[in-house]
């Protein structure tokens, strides 16, 4: 079985740490020159890691601002 994507690897590790509580609601993410350097990936990868984690509703985006952990409202 080939390997996960590194986007997709990264999205996993922000998942667990959200769901570990090392992340907590209203928490903000690294920015993304912040972990491409902490995981040596790309900026793109950040990106795609960052737009999954949108789309499964586990961070929100504030322009110009950054990457928050959402609130969860079963929390």
């Amino acid at each position: 079985m080939p390997a996960k994507p590194k986007w997709a690897q990264l999205a996993e590790l922000i998942r667990e740490q959200i769901a570990s509580g090392e992340l907590a609601p209203g928490d903000k993410l690294p920015s993304t020159a912040q972990l491409r350097e902490q995981h040596g990936v790309s900026a793109g990868v950040v990106r795609q890691a960052i737009l999954v984690l949108q789309m499964q509703g586990l961070v929100e985006g504030v322009h110009g601002v950054g990457v928050f952990v959402a609130e969860r409202p079963d929390a």
